[in-house]
């Protein structure tokens, strides 16, 4: 059992490596880091408490809501999707994504009071 999960993930790593653009090796990395930052902010909740809820509330709204735009921007980017984007380029689909994220942080920042 364990032999077979070990082969799974060394080739899933394997391909992942050489056949992944650096693109989206970096939005990936990005994405990682924001789920990260997630589980700790929901961890911290966990163990210490909710006093200032709505602090609470704008930062894990803000890695949920980060983690979805990148993810929509590693869709877009891709270039196996290239047919189903045909209209977005990646220089535009990026300024949407800066833009969406200059949008959802303001809304965050009004939320923090």
């Amino acid at each position: 059992m364990s032999n077979s999960v070990i082969s799974v993930v060394s080739r899933f790593l394997e391909e992942y490596t050489t056949t992944t653009p650096n693109k989206l090796k970096v939005v990936d990395s990005y994405l990682l880091y924001i789920l990260l930052t997630g589980a700790l902010q929901f961890l911290y909740c966990l163990l210490v408490g909710t006093f200032p809820f709505n602090s609470f509330l704008s930062g894990f709204i803000s890695c949920v809501g980060a983690f979805i735009l990148a993810v929509c921007l590693r869709i877009q980017i891709n270039p196996q999707n290239k047919g189903e984007f045909l209209s977005i380029s990646p220089e535009r689909a990026f300024a949407d994504f800066l833009f969406a994220h200059t949008v959802l942080h303001l809304v965050v920042m009004n939320f923090i009071g």
